[in-house]
């Protein structure tokens, strides 16, 4: 709905800085890329400066393109392009928007990983992700909370099991990713369609 009118024109999208919570270590013309998805569905579309999207470098390996991403955000933060949270050093996004896989993962935080405990890193890599493609570069929890706003979307009904042993009767506190974004000074806001809250 955004490439559309009103807002394709009334948007002010010389405002927007576009940046990924989670990518694929894949060239950005490949399928699994969550930048190819991004521009064919929306950034192709509207005229948001192309200096101001920000995808990774697909020439790195997972550890290089996680420490490039996390330098040129540390620098966006520095010059105050991207604003700084007053509870930590970490970058505080307007809005990130997250999905849930149907294991509860958020980002590239899978369930059980250690990078869910990571606390320093605003960036990290993984290189044994259980989805395919194995390696990708993720926001970490620390960020992902620092956020003014996250919007969880969840469709479909592959969700809704998940979503009962998360946030259902018989939860189990702070076992799954998705249990843990959590906004320290946001708003979360969560969008589920009719199958996805099924079992709620």
């Amino acid at each position: 709905k955004l490439c559309e009118p009103p807002y394709l024109k009334t948007i002010d999208w010389s405002k927007w800085h576009v940046f990924w919570a989670d990518e694929r270590v894949v060239p950005r013309n490949h399928q699994d890329s969550n930048y190819k998805l991004a521009k064919d569905g929306l950034l192709s579309k509207v005229p948001i400066i192309p200096g101001q999207v920000y995808s990774i470098n697909d020439a790195l390996s997972a550890d290089g393109a996680a420490e490039d991403y996390e330098f040129g955000l540390r620098q966006l933060v520095k010059t105050r392009i991207v604003d700084v949270s007053t509870s930590s050093d970490c970058p505080r996004f307007d809005l990130i928007l997250l999905g849930m896989g149907p294991d509860g993962h958020v980002a590239s935080l899978f369930p059980s990983h250690p990078l869910t405990r990571e606390k320093e890193k605003w960036i990290a890599s993984i290189k044994d992700s259980p989805k395919p493609p194995p390696e990708r570069i993720t926001f970490t929890f620390p960020v992902l909370n620092s956020a003014a706003n996250i919007a969880m979307v969840l469709t479909g009904a592959n969700k809704a099991d998940v979503l009962e042993k998360a946030f259902g009767d018989l939860q189990a506190p702070g076992v799954l990713p998705v249990q843990m974004v959590f906004p320290t000074e946001g708003s979360l806001v969560w969008f589920l369609d009719k199958p996805a809250a099924s079992k709620l």
